[in-house]
């Protein structure tokens, strides 16, 4: 499935290369070859799906095995309705085994160019790959699919890098183990921050606090066998204006009122935040651990001074762990940053089968956050940008 050797030279046959072997590029790589396309994915890890084998041990996808299933491969039936971890990696392993995908491990490309095609014309017919190992690549097109969650961001926080305490980003959380006992602090209440900060509870940590910049709209996973994710499809299809107004008398109905716990119901639209990047939190035990009082919400992270962390509204904790679900950077700058495609945030200004007119023949996907469901999304753009590619 992989080779971990040096490549063969692949500029005469000129194929379409593939960065990254997550779900996004093993989906585009399918439904490429589905075509009669050749694709290379190439991943700089030693192998596929490595990001969900640095995921914490809880996870669960928060979309239906259904609804979550790449193109060309089901999920199987015994993994269940919200597919755990370890499950996604044997699928995504057994999807490039069953595609029989072009896969070369441990080859980190760097820096993408427009190639020319030698006729000194200047013109140019694909793009020149720089990656480990002093390779060059040339292809005739490119698929970047390095993911959302790329490079681990921790904010600048005054203080930071003299703190003494233990500090770490989400990325390196795998089970509340080693923080059984202790008193905790997860800074930001996305749906990792959420997911951890129940783990930890639920784990054995003697008290757990979850700082609290922008307070999240809240969502069931599933209401009566609906899963969220379906509604996500359906509001896809309509005006933001209106999905924000239906989702607030859903919410009162839905997810009970935690203001006097510290975590009040969000006054801003459901839809509008959606559109900006944050997706709704996908309720697995939150609701009911504040609730309880078993995890407490608190003021933002403002700074760390003297071993202490400060809070936005002045007051000071000293916890024994400081675990930071603060997101990530795409990590596209270096790759093609000269080239035009990115924008202000680092995010690729045009994704799927649509390519910059700077930059033709070099397609994103993946690095939306969407509240249909990624897998589902990647699924779908893989298909419209092996379409595209096709008729080149």
């Amino acid at each position: 499935m992989a080779d971990s050797a040096p490549p063969r030279p692949l500029q005469e046959d000129r194929p379409v290369y593939v960065i990254g072997g997550g779900p996004g590029g093993l989906s585009a790589a399918a439904a490429l070859r589905a075509r009669g396309v050749r694709a290379v994915v190439l991943e700089k890890s030693d192998r596929v799906a490595a990001s969900w084998h640095g995921h914490y041990d809880r996870l669960r996808l928060h979309t239906t095995r259904r609804l979550s299933a790449l193109p060309g491969l089901a999920i199987p039936r015994s993994f269940g309705r919200w597919v755990a971890r370890d499950n996604v990696i044997r699928y995504l392993e057994k999807y490039a085994e069953f595609h029989e995908l072009e896969i070369v491990t441990g080859v980190e490309v760097t820096r993408l160019e427009r190639s020319t095609d030698g006729s000194g014309s200047g013109g140019s017919s694909g793009w020149l790959l720089h990656a480990t190992g002093g390779r060059e690549l040339t292809g005739r097109a490119v698929v970047i699919a390095t993911g959302y969650n790329h490079t681990p961001h921790l904010p600048s926080w005054p203080g930071r890098d003299t703190y003494t305490g233990e500090l770490r980003h989400a990325a390196d959380y795998r089970n509340p183990t080693p923080y059984a006992g202790k008193d905790v602090l997860v800074v930001g209440v996305g749906n990792t921050g959420a997911e951890i900060a129940v783990d930890l509870i639920e784990g054995g940590a003697a008290r757990v606090r979850l700082a609290v910049r922008t307070v999240p709209h809240i969502v069931r996973r599933s209401t009566l066998g609906w899963p969220a994710q379906l509604s996500g499809i359906l509001c896809r299809r309509l005006p933001v204006s209106v999905v924000d107004r239906l989702s607030v008398p859903l919410a009162r109905m839905s997810v009970p009122d935690l203001s006097a716990k510290g975590l009040p119901r969000p006054d801003t639209g459901l839809y509008s935040r959606a559109n900006e990047g944050a997706i709704p939190v996908q309720d697995v035990g939150l609701l009911d651990a504040v609730r309880t009082g078993r995890v407490e919400p608190v003021a933002a992270v403002d700074s760390f001074e003297d071993g202490k962390v400060a809070l936005a509204d002045g007051s000071r904790i000293e916890p024994d762990a400081v675990i930071a679900a603060t997101g990530y950077r795409r990590g596209l700058e270096d790759l093609v940053g000269g080239l035009g495609v990115l924008d202000g945030r680092g995010l690729p200004v045009v994704h799927g089968a649509r390519t910059s007119a700077a930059a033709p023949g070099l397609h994103f996907t993946g690095f939306s956050n969407p509240i249909s469901g990624m897998f589902r999304e990647l699924g779908l753009d893989a298909a419209k940008i092996a379409k595209a590619l096709s008729k080149g």
